[in-house]
């Protein structure tokens, strides 16, 4: 990335570091933590050869990809994402109802939510994520004049995500729904959406979700669960009730970085969905502070450089900048208060640090795209072309 902003005889700074080094400093903590999180399981699993390295080397595969992908996204002018996002959004639709016919979509425990590619899977509802934030603030940016309109503005773009959610549930993959749906309609709100409008969506979508959990028993007992985890530690409040446990284990300062005993085939999913956890027993307290300050950080300077660019009239990347903010935001708000005991337990990875090579890939790109605002910002400012 340096050598490029080099070569547009740009300054290094031109570029927000900061940004780039909570990003990095994230992704390099989360590799440390799921090669820590995922040694037990690796030694007891045939699938990974007993080889207790076996997901830290492909965690490293995923983010040297992801690396990669961010370094050639920055090089992209975000006018070209402007131009794509509709044919992105609609590749991701394809995706997503590929992933539904037998054969192509990979299941893993009772959900079908990958494609195969040879030696790794796809994963298009991370691809989703991205494709929503860029669609939306493309449609937010075409449809500007006839936004507050409910016929012209808002019902097109319901109509889309209704099949984007049929779809999702299909899978299912309820936490990805939320995600996308939220960034999506944030956008949209941020964009110009009529008030009462917005009131009246949030409204239906919270009837809408209440019903979707209500009408699914293994997501009531998910909400049972969360209520009361200690009133059946073995059964529905068994994943929660081991992420408290190490949280209360990791105090202030933790009980030191290898040393958790959750990850020891307690507590599932330790290194994708509960990887906070194991954070908070191994780095305690500090360790979470840390964790929340980089994440904060980083939803704050998206809003910043998206309010830098709409001081500009720079529309679309305005809103991208703001869509990813929410998203990440969002997204790690409920992983972090899943493993904290403050939300009903739900499958949603910790961006940029969970094990996953679909979102991890996905999150690169998502904070080069910021990056590339920035940068376009600064250009402008400067008075030469983005």
């Amino acid at each position: 990335m340096a050598s490029y902003v080099f070569a547009q005889n740009v300054p290094a700074a031109e570029y927000d570091r900061s940004l780039a080094w909570a990003a990095l400093a994230l992704a390099a903590l989360g590799a440390v933590m799921v090669y820590s999180a995922s040694i037990s399981t690796a030694e007891a699993s045939r699938f990974s050869g007993n080889n207790p390295a076996y997901y830290l080397a492909r965690h490293g595969l995923f983010l040297g990809l992801a690396l990669g992908a961010a370094i050639g996204v920055f090089l992209v002018p975000v006018r070209v994402w402007q131009h794509a996002a509709p044919w992105l959004f609609l590749g991701c639709i394809a995706l997503l109802a590929l992933v539904l016919v037998p054969g192509v979509g990979r299941e893993v425990n009772g959900a079908r939510r990958w494609i195969s590619l040879l030696v790794i899977s796809f994963q298009p509802s991370e691809a989703m994520k991205l494709a929503a934030v860029l669609y939306a603030a493309d449609y937010t940016v075409r449809k500007h004049a006839v936004m507050k309109r409910f016929r012209k503005g808002l019902l097109p773009m319901l109509g889309v995500m209704l099949v984007v959610s049929w779809l999702l549930l299909r899978e299912p993959d309820f936490g990805a729904l939320v995600v996308i749906a939220v960034t999506a309609f944030g956008v949209l709100f941020l964009g110009g959406m009529n008030g009462r409008h917005f009131v009246a969506l949030v409204s239906m979508l919270a009837v809408g979700f209440a019903g979707l959990v209500l009408s699914s028993p293994y997501r009531l007992q998910r909400i049972f669960g969360f209520m009361d985890p200690w009133s059946d530690p073995y059964g529905k409040g068994y994943q929660l009730s081991h992420a408290l446990i190490a949280f209360g284990r990791g105090e202030w300062l933790g009980v030191g970085l290898g040393a958790s005993v959750e990850k020891l085939s307690y507590l599932p999913e330790a290194h994708t969905d509960f990887l906070l956890a194991v954070i908070a027993e191994e780095l305690g307290f500090a360790g979470i502070a840390v964790v929340i300050a980089l994440f904060a950080w980083i939803v704050l300077r998206a809003f910043a450089i998206g309010r830098q660019a709409a001081l500009r009239e720079r529309h679309f990347p305005a809103l991208a900048a703001q869509g990813i903010a929410i998203w990440l935001g969002f997204q790690a708000f409920i992983n972090m208060g899943v493993n904290m005991g403050l939300l009903p337990t739900k499958g949603l990875t910790l961006p940029l640090m969970s094990f996953g090579g679909s979102g991890l890939v996905v999150n690169c790109v998502a904070i080069a795209i910021l990056i590339r605002i920035d940068w376009e910002n600064r250009q402008l400012a400067r008075g030469l072309p983005a």
